[in-house]
């Protein structure tokens, strides 16, 4: 079948940016009949473009508040008849039903309408378009002879494609427009679905569980280069979180950058005094807390300055003059850095830097309280959020020795930074200071190595925290060995009366948890 000329144009739209021009220039340029409703048809006649009201295409009036006025067979049939189809078109001849060869309409706001505070129910309700939708629907499934367009940024180029066919949009587009019109009612429904269930952050991983997207941007790939990539965010309320940070200046993100940067941004926001994390490779490589942020990035950087180098940083307070200046101070090449705000003066310092990718998430949430969506082939698993929420008033001191209240208060800390390392995942720490890390190895006690060899004299009166229980007395012995003075874990090994023997035989103090981090 040729190219269908447009010669009926039916149009409706709650976003009338762009609408006047569109239709003066289907009306001027190729003759089109512009049927419409409501405020749309006032708008184009007040601009003096000639326009039918619907109620004379369909001869019912608008009624019950705007509620029911396209939803009528003179529309629909008019969208859906087939025109390659002999027995369509002579129902549509007996019943005087015209075709209609082009639809634009955008949907009443529902979504910006729910976000508004204060919305009453009796607004979101009456801010569910149906008329809409369904005109949509029937001209994108009849997309071999209907136009549908959604989006004002479309209307140059259809004007243009006319131009070029006589009249007509190839098949071509019409196709890839009702591609787009399913993808928007799609995302329209969900949005309607989660508001009414109370469905918005997935509280109750039912058996259908609707995750809407919406893409951030285009990367250049994937964790290599021969692999296209994608940043998109979760639709709904994402503040405070990478997906919904600005980026302040530098390159582009790169697919590992995301990645890095979530992992550093999430390290930090489980602590509330001033931390600072520098992360390779998903696992932080420093990590301090003090009570300035400069001062936290000096200690955290001090760990290990070779892994810094290149890594992406995150801090839990405004980025100052003073932090910039310390990390030009140590030469540091940064990838990315995110912070929830950043000084004048900061900024001005870190232009210097121009290829350096800045983020500012506008404030600080607590770790947790949200789902974690990773996909494996073929499906996806969904967890909460983990983070470290027990409370230390039910930790079970399991040696004969009571840590000190100096020990207890660095154990807290080691436990928090161990959540945010790989399993298995071993951590010195000492001064609110990660000293030695271990991470991602295939048995605990290569952690432990690892983790001592980074520490090296520095391991002599820390503390270790390890991620989920310690299976054999090796680790322990392995960090005791080094210096370090006790140990939290969350227990529960079979063999944990061994781990608690050697131990006592070492005088470590020793905590269970109850609880474990892994972090895979």
């Amino acid at each position: 079948m040729s190219d269908p000329i447009i010669k009926r144009a039916l149009v409706s739209v709650t976003d009338k940016t762009g609408v006047v021009e569109f239709c003066r220039s289907l009306v001027d340029d190729f003759g089109v009949e512009i049927v419409s409703t409501g405020g749309t048809a006032a708008a184009l006649e007040a601009a003096g473009v000639p326009v039918r009201p619907i109620d004379e295409l369909t001869g019912f009036p608008e009624m019950m508040d705007g509620r029911v006025k396209t939803l009528h067979p003179r529309v629909h049939g008019g969208l859906l008849a087939r025109r390659d189809d002999e027995t369509h078109m002579a129902a549509a001849a007996e019943h005087d039903i015209g075709m209609i060869d082009l639809v634009c309409v955008n949907l009443y706001p529902f979504e910006e309408t729910i976000a508004r505070e204060g919305v009453t129910e009796e607004e979101a309700i009456e801010n569910i378009d149906i008329g809409g939708p369904s005109m949509l629907r029937s001209a994108a499934k009849n997309f071999e002879s209907v136009t549908v367009v959604t989006d004002p940024s479309s209307y140059d180029e259809i004007l243009a494609e006319m131009r070029q066919n006589k009249g007509a949009t190839t098949s071509r587009t019409r196709r890839n427009l009702a591609e787009r019109v399913f993808g928007l009612t799609s995302s329209y429904d969900n949005a309607i679905w989660k508001h009414l269930s109370g469905d918005g952050e997935l509280e109750d991983l039912g058996p259908v569980v609707r995750i809407g997207t919406e893409k951030v941007q285009d990367l250049r790939y994937g964790e290599n280069p021969h692999q296209n990539a994608a940043f998109y965010r979760l639709v709904g309320d994402q503040s405070g979180t990478l997906a919904d940070a600005t980026q302040l200046q530098g390159k582009e993100l790169s697919y590992n950058n995301i990645l890095d940067t979530d992992a550093a941004w999430t390290a930090v926001r489980e602590f509330s005094e001033p931390t600072a994390s520098i992360i390779k490779h998903t696992n932080p490589c420093g990590l301090a807390s003090r009570s300035d942020i400069a001062e936290a990035y000096r200690v955290a950087h001090s760990v290990d300055p070779i892994s810094a180098y290149g890594g992406v940083m995150a801090f839990n307070r405004p980025v100052t003059a003073a932090l910039v200046e310390s990390i030009f101070d140590n030469k540091q090449f940064v990838e990315v850095m995110i912070a929830p705000d950043f000084d004048q003066d900061a900024l001005e310092l870190l232009s210097q830097k121009p290829n350096l990718r800045v983020l500012k998430t506008g404030e600080v949430r607590p770790a947790g309280g949200r789902y974690d969506v990773r996909s494996v082939e073929g499906g996806l698993l969904v967890q909460e959020a983990d983070a470290v929420a027990e409370d230390p008033e039910t930790f079970r001191v399991v040696s004969r020795r009571q840590p000190t209240p100096e020990e207890m208060e660095q154990l807290l800390f080691a436990w928090k930074v161990a959540k945010s390392v790989k399993s298995n995942a071993i951590v010195l720490a000492r001064d609110t200071c990660s000293i030695g890390v271990g991470a991602g190895q295939m048995n605990r006690v290569n952690s432990a190595h690892i983790a001592v060899e980074q520490a090296g004299d520095a391991a002599v009166g820390s503390v270790c925290a390890s991620d989920a229980f310690m299976p054999f007395a090796d680790s322990l012995e392995v960090v005791a060995d080094a210096g370090a003075t006790a140990v939290i874990q969350p227990g529960g090994s079979i063999r944990d009366e061994e781990v608690i023997a050697s131990a006592d035989e070492r005088d470590i103090a020793l905590v269970f948890t109850g609880h474990r981090h892994f972090r895979h």
